[in-house]
């Protein structure tokens, strides 16, 4: 298993449906900040929000195991092997996040609890 590089492109706020829907002074995403870089296998990376990674999860592992050596979706959706783009699911302010497939070895950095 290979460690996948997850960047922050960018946050952003959907300010007609934050109008709408959101509470008063919503702004973007506070928790994380475009440029912001992550490396990730089958865990979740310290410091990254639980939520995005719900939303992002699946891609990470795939890559982490060898997806990047063909396109997502036959093709149809990015023309890079090895990257993805994917978003969490805050409709109001979604953050979008590129992930890359790496060739840094995945270990286990912790003990597991049996």
């Amino acid at each position: 298993m290979k460690k996948v590089k997850i960047t922050v492109l960018k946050t952003t706020l959907d300010k007609e449906l934050a109008e709408e829907y959101g509470i008063s002074g919503l702004t973007a995403c506070p928790m994380l900040k475009a440029g912001q870089v992550f490396f990730a296998d089958y865990a979740k990376p310290d410091g990254f929000c639980d939520e995005a990674w719900k939303a992002i999860y699946q891609y990470v592992f795939a890559l982490a195991h060898g997806a990047g050596n063909h396109l997502f979706y036959y093709g149809d959706w990015i023309r890079k092997p090895g990257v993805a783009i994917c978003s969490c699911n805050d409709g109001l302010r979604p953050v979008i996040f590129k992930l890359e497939a790496t060739d840094k070895e995945s270990s286990i950095d912790y003990t597991p609890v049996r």
